[in-house]
């Protein structure tokens, strides 16, 4: 499982939180305002005076003008990079740049401060996506690939009973054998007998998500890149050029729930904490509470992804009860943890938490970690709440489990706190769970 760890890339998802936010300059006098404009239009204004008015004004402040009166077009004015820019606006029901629309200004210019921040401190990261992205490598084929294979069995088993192949069959094969890939026990998309096209649309999505090919962020706040309509693959628009025609549609129902942004999957199912987490920490409080080494003792590969499957395949209908280990349950835990794109404790909050941990009292300690918790999402704040009730009743039963809150700490703590990739000593991080945990009745008191 430990070639699963760091499967998502976290870098741009880090810079795009550090672009400029939106600041409208507000006019609040302009009798000819256009009805598709608010307070953020100024009128008739040349550049010159639009430049004045935004000296003085942070990064990401921004108004609207008209350059003068015989323009048929109107122009955005705003602050980035300490300097002044003018663009040209497009409006036609909706506001748009190129294929990508937007409700209100507001939107248009929140997103095209990302994707110039992106283009100012990352373009070494996007450079490398457009030349090293490989598919049998990729977060999609790797978090799939036991599912890939039993569907390969099936439909090598359904070959047996229909020997002929048509010359399209043929074909097939002979396109896909020129692709430069492993074999098929490396990549088992190659043993199929069809190759599919994907039906890639430009797609808008809600939440955090991540590249299936390159496992980077989907960076800005519409179009982020395209979705196949008939199996789910999401990717870049320049990732989707280089994905292989390997399209299951079948596969769309077995995308599953591992993997997934913790706040995208729990509006999708309308719920505030994730099925799998709640299962399994019921299974475990059930008849794993005396169980020595518990979540230290790692269970069996094959059966914990099996179990991963179940999920997958099942959802909230998965029986637990089948895996007479418990350490398989608590393993698929940990893999549910371990593989969001976002740990629990968010890369944000966690300089917070370390200086939190580095105060000298524990009075301190837990103020100030109270402070960091307010910080998180919401769906990361309950889920982590969760986690750390139900680790603290564990610990209560170190006497018999040998799982004290510090050794707790020491297995969890890689996977609730996010840390940058340059961190080895996880000594502040593992210290800031253990408060968190043996103070968790303090520390929770009072929060929503």
């Amino acid at each position: 499982m430990e070639n699963l760890k760091n499967i998502w890339k976290p870098e741009l998802y880090r810079i795009q939180v550090e672009a400029p936010a939106p600041k409208r300059v507000i006019c609040e006098n302009c009798p000819d305002r256009p009805e598709f404009y608010g307070k953020e239009y100024h009128g008739v204004m040349g550049h010159k005076e639009a430049t004045l008015l935004l000296e003085g004004e942070p990064n990401g402040a921004f108004l609207i003008r008209k350059g003068n009166e015989y323009n048929d077009f109107y122009t955005l004015t705003w602050r980035f990079d300490d300097k002044i820019h003018h663009y040209k606006l497009y409006y036609d029901g909706t506001h748009y740049i190129k294929d990508k629309r937007y409700d209100t200004i507001y939107d248009l210019v929140a997103d095209g401060l990302i994707t110039c921040h992106m283009e100012l401190k990352a373009h070494h990261i996007l450079e490398m996506i457009n030349s090293r992205a490989s598919y049998t490598e990729s977060p999609y084929v790797t978090l799939n690939r036991r599912k890939l294979n039993t569907l390969t069995k099936m439909q090598q088993s359904s070959n047996k009973s229909s020997p002929i192949i048509s010359k399209t069959e043929h074909r097939t094969e002979e396109a896909v054998s020129k692709i430069d890939l492993p074999s098929p026990d490396e990549n088992p998309l190659l043993t199929m007998k069809y190759s599919k096209p994907h039906n890639f649309k430009v797609h808008t999505f809600k939440g955090l998500n991540w590249c299936e090919l390159c496992a980077n962020f989907l960076w800005g706040f519409t179009a982020q890149g395209v979705k196949c309509e008939d199996c789910g693959f999401i990717a870049h628009s320049k990732c989707s050029e280089r994905v292989p025609n390997h399209c299951v549609p079948d596969l769309k129902k077995l995308r599953g729930v591992f993997g997934i942004d913790l706040t995208t999957l729990l509006n999708a199912h309308s719920s505030t904490l994730p099925f799998v987490v709640k299962k399994c920490v019921t299974e475990i409080e059930a008849r794993g509470m005396d169980s020595e080494g518990i979540y230290r003792v790692s269970g069996f590969a094959d059966e914990i992804e099996a179990l991963k499957m179940a999920f997958d395949r099942d959802g909230e209908a998965a029986d637990l009860s089948v895996y007479s280990n418990i350490n398989v349950v608590a393993g698929a835990l940990k893999l549910y943890l371990r593989l969001l794109p976002v740990p629990l404790i968010t890369y944000e909050v966690h300089p917070k938490l370390v200086q939190a941990i580095q105060m000298k009292t524990t009075v301190v300690q837990v103020s100030m970690l109270r402070e960091c918790l307010d910080l998180l999402p919401p769906a990361h704040f309950n889920c982590l709440q969760y986690m750390v009730q139900h680790l603290h009743r564990v610990s209560q039963h170190a006497s018999e489990n040998k799982m004290s809150a510090h050794n707790l700490s020491t297995v969890f703590a890689p996977t609730l706190v996010a840390t940058p990739p340059a961190i080895s000593d996880l000594a502040a991080e593992i210290r800031a769970l253990q408060t968190l945990i043996e103070h968790c009745a303090l520390i929770y008191h009072q929060q929503h």
